[in-house]
């Protein structure tokens, strides 16, 4: 199984810690974000995980070297000074991913979501893990009947957690450039061609310096446990 993460965005809400460091590289319960992820996906069988840099990738690819430590093998996709966002992203990436569908986890999150149940199959063009919206999200990205994604009114939003399952297919007829990946999704689902699990496990979307330091004291407070 062929995995990808996606690590190339600038972080802008995360400055100033972001000036210097990768996003995928800030520390969070002791250990950087990505190392979280590449840990998850080793233990759920993946052999190759593929990470698309851009904004300071050079201190990004250093710090993930060959992928040994995390026993994985890394593959980098580079995208040069300006990132192609979440669709264009996982576009470039295609050859080196294969031709058999492969998962993605963004960069910027952290769950204890079990990557092994993930399907390495999709019914459809896409399989996504969906979870209950967080205050900051809090009219959600998609509807949920069942097992099938739809647009609403259908019913009540649930949030994109970021972790996805994708026929290589779903990127057919998009264009080569810059592109975020929710419109593909939201076309696909229009086809039924979309599924998704809702998940109502641990699951944080860090996207600024609060969220981040929240996160950081959640994780210290459990790994110490009680005293």
């Amino acid at each position: 199984m062929r995995a990808m993460i996606l690590a190339a965005g600038r972080g802008v809400r995360m400055r100033p810690l972001t000036d210097h460091t990768p996003k995928p590289m800030l520390t969070v319960g002791g250990r950087a974000l990505i190392d979280y992820q590449l840990a998850a996906l080793a233990r759920a069988g993946v052999n190759r995980v593929v990470i698309n840099v851009a904004w300071l990738g050079a201190k990004l690819v250093h710090y993930l070297g060959d992928g040994a430590r995390w026993g994985v093998e890394i593959r980098i996709s580079d995208e040069g000074a300006s990132a192609l966002e979440t669709g264009g992203g996982i576009q470039r990436a295609l050859p080196l991913l294969g031709p058999d569908p492969f998962w993605v986890v963004n960069g910027d999150i952290w769950s204890d979501f079990p990557l092994q149940n993930l399907p390495t199959e999709p019914p459809g063009l896409a399989h996504l893990i969906l979870v209950d919206n967080p205050p900051h999200h809090p009219f959600g990205d998609f509807a949920l009947i069942g097992d099938r994604v739809v647009e609403p009114p259908h019913g009540p939003r649930l949030t994109f957690a970021g972790i996805g399952c994708y026929r290589r297919e779903l990127f057919d007829r998009a264009c080569s450039r810059a592109f975020r990946l929710a419109p593909l999704l939201r076309q696909a689902a229009e086809q039924g061609q979309v599924t998704a699990m809702h998940y109502r496990g641990r699951w944080r979307d860090i996207g600024s310096p609060e969220r981040l330091a929240s996160l950081d004291v959640e994780l210290c407070t459990f790994q110490s446990g009680p005293s």
